[in-house]
C-alpha cells in the first residue's frame, strides 16, 4: 500500500481558536496535495509557553468536533499533534487521532514529561502536567499507528514496545527547542526508525520569532531503513512524505531484527 502524508509544521498563534482556523487551512492545502494522513505537532494552537500553555484548556471538544467533521468529510485521517485536556483537576498533554469516519480511535497523553535545565532555557513538565500510563495504538487502513509525543522519543525502550506490539507507523509530534533539536533530533528521529524498522513521522512547531520557546522545527519523516523520506527547515512549512508500506516488510525480512533480540540477556534484574 502506498499514500501521502503530510507533516503540517504550524506557527500557532497566541490566539487558539486563530490558530485552528490555520490548521484547516493547512489541511485544505495538504489535501489538495493528496495526502491522506496529516500530522499536526505538540500543541498545535499555542506557542509552547508553560506559563501560559497551563491557561489555555476549554476548547479542546470544540476543536476536536472540526477536525472530525473535516476527517469524516474528506475521509482522511488526523493527527491532532497535542493539546491541553482536563481530566478530573488535572492537566495531560494529549494527542488524539481521528479516523477517516471521523471518530476519535485513540487518545495519547505524554509520558515522560521534560524537565530540563539547558542554558538559557529551564522547563519543567512536571509543574504543569500529569503523566500518561501507557502507548496508544490505534489500527488503520495504513496499518498500526502508535503515538507518542516529543521527549519519549529519548526513552528508546519506549519505542521499543510499539514496535514489539506491531505498529508499522509511529508517529511523533513535538516542539523540540533549538538547542536540543540541532545536537540530537535527527538522529534520534532516525535512530528510532532504524532500531525498530517501523516508519517515524516526527512533526514540529515552526520557529516563532516572538516566542519566548525557540522551536527547532524541522519536522521529519523517515522509513525503516532510516532515510529521510522528507524533512521541513525551520520556519511555517508543509513537508510530504510518500509512504510505501511494503517497504518495510522487505526490510524486516532482509535484516530481521527482532527475531535476533537476545532477550534471555537484557533483564536487568540478573545484573547484581
Amino acid at each position: 500500500m502506498r499514500f501521502k502524508a503530510a507533516l503540517c509544521q504550524i506557527e500557532p498563534s497566541f490566539d487558539t481558536d486563530q490558530s485552528m482556523n490555520h490548521a484547516e487551512e493547512m489541511i485544505m492545502t495538504a489535501m489538495a496535495s493528496g495526502a491522506k494522513l496529516i500530522c499536526f505537532p505538540e500543541m498545535f494552537y499555542h506557542p509552547y509557553s508553560l506559563d501560559k500553555v497551563k491557561n489555555i484548556h476549554g476548547k479542546e471538544n470544540l476543536y476536536l468536533e472540526r477536525f472530525t467533521g473535516i476527517a469524516r468529510q474528506n475521509k482522511i485521517c488526523i493527527s491532532t499533534g497535542s493539546m491541553v485536556v482536563e481530566r478530573s483537576g488535572k492537566l495531560y498533554n494529549m494527542s488524539h487521532f481521528i479516523t477517516s469516519d471521523g471518530c476519535i480511535a485513540g487518545e495519547y497523553s505524554k509520558c515522560h514529561l521534560y524537565d530540563a535545565k539547558l542554558a538559557g532555557l529551564e522547563v519543567s513538565e512536571s509543574s504543569v502536567f500529569t503523566k500518561g500510563h501507557g502507548i496508544t495504538i490505534v489500527n488503520t487502513q495504513f496499518g498500526r499507528i502508535g503515538i507518542m509525543i516529543c521527549y519519549d522519543i529519548r526513552f528508546p525502550e519506549f519505542s521499543r514496545l510499539y514496535a514489539l506490539e506491531g505498529v508499522d507507523i509511529l508517529l511523533i509530534p513535538s516542539v523540540f527547542n533549538v538547542v536540543t533539536g540541532s545536537a540530537h533530533w535527527s538522529t534520534m528521529v532516525r535512530s528510532r526508525a532504524i532500531e525498530n524498522q517501523f516508519f517515524v513521522l516526527a512533526t514540529s512547531q515552526g520557529r516563532i520569532p516572538t516566542a519566548s520557546y525557540t522551536a527547532y522545527g524541522h519536522s521529519m519523516a523517515c522509513d525503516p531503513w532510516g532515510e529521510i523520506l522528507c524533512e521541513a527547515q525551520e520556519r511555517e512549512q508543509i513537508v510530504y512524505a510518500d509512504i510505501d508500506m511494503s517497504s518495510s516488510e522487505k526490510i524486516k525480512s532482509k535484516l530481521p531484527l527482532l527475531s535476533h533480540r537476545r532477550t534471555d540477556l537484557y533483564n536487568l534484574e540478573r545484573i547484581t
